[in-house]
This record gives structure tokens, sequence and C-alpha cells, in this order.
């Protein structure tokens, strides 16, 4: 931290080019990638079963939009974080790690999804799991700390 400011020095080219940080970037970009591609698929599939009622409800429509837009924001800040910026590092700290508890809640909830969308939203959760293990590690809490 600069004495004269409040916010944190820049990150360094040279510790974001770090073999290890570049490793951990990679993975979190991809697994943001699948999130969204995963995301989108499903709201894709939602439109073409629409006239489905015991495949499509209310609830899946407003999740389902709702997850391509987390998962959009995942890789926004999954990309920017790679660039060096702390503040999205943080959202995507804490985006991730939200976003789990609360696929395990849909998941759990009886009746309101149907199988398949719980389904979905396991993989989703995995995907996301990968996130919050890669961004939580060591490396980069200590590359992000300014250690």
């Amino acid at each position: 931290m600069n004495a004269r400011s409040p916010h944190p020095a820049a990150l360094s080219q040279e510790r974001l080019n770090d073999p290890r940080s570049l490793a951990a970037f990679r993975s979190t970009k991809l697994l943001a990638a699948g999130y969204l591609a995963i995301s989108i698929a499903t709201l894709a599939v939602i439109a073409l079963l629409h006239d489905n009622t015991s495949a499509v409800n209310d609830a899946v429509w407003i999740r389902g939009a709702f997850v391509v837009l987390s998962a959009s924001v995942t890789y926004l800040c999954a990309v920017r974080a790679a660039r060096g910026s702390r503040g999205a590092y943080r959202r995507l700290r804490i985006l991730s790690g939200v976003m789990v508890p609360v696929i395990a809640l849909i998941i759990a909830l009886p009746g309101t999804f149907p199988l398949w969308m719980k389904t979905d939203q396991g993989l989703c959760g995995l995907v996301l799991l990968g996130i919050v293990a890669t961004v939580n590690g060591k490396h980069l809490r200590e590359l992000f700390a300014g250690r």
C-alpha cells in the first residue's frame, strides 16, 4: 500500500506473468467460460421447452436467466482478475463462494425445479467449486494480498 493512497499498489506484470499465476488464471477463465456456456445452453433448452409445463415453469425461467447473468459476471471478473484487478478478484471470490450454497439449496428444494434443472445446477455447482478452489488457493490469495 502506498502511504498517500488508500488503494493497494498495482500488481506487477512480473507477478501476474508468474507461471503459477498464469496457470491459475487460465483455469479460472476456462471454468468461468464453461459455466457461462452451460448457462447459455440451459437458457436455450428452456426456450425450446417453453410449451412443456412439466419441464419449464416460471421458477425455471427466472433461475435460468439469473444463472446466465451470474455466469456472465463471473466470467468478466475472471478476465479482469487475470489482468490484475483486485476488485474483480474480490468479486469473483464472493460471487463463486455464494453461488455454490445457493445451488445446493436449489437442488435440495422439493418440487420447485424439475430434475433436469437440478442436474444442470449440480453441474454448474461442480464448475463453480473449481473456481472457488482456484481463487481461494494460497498463490492467488497471496498475489492479491500484495505479499
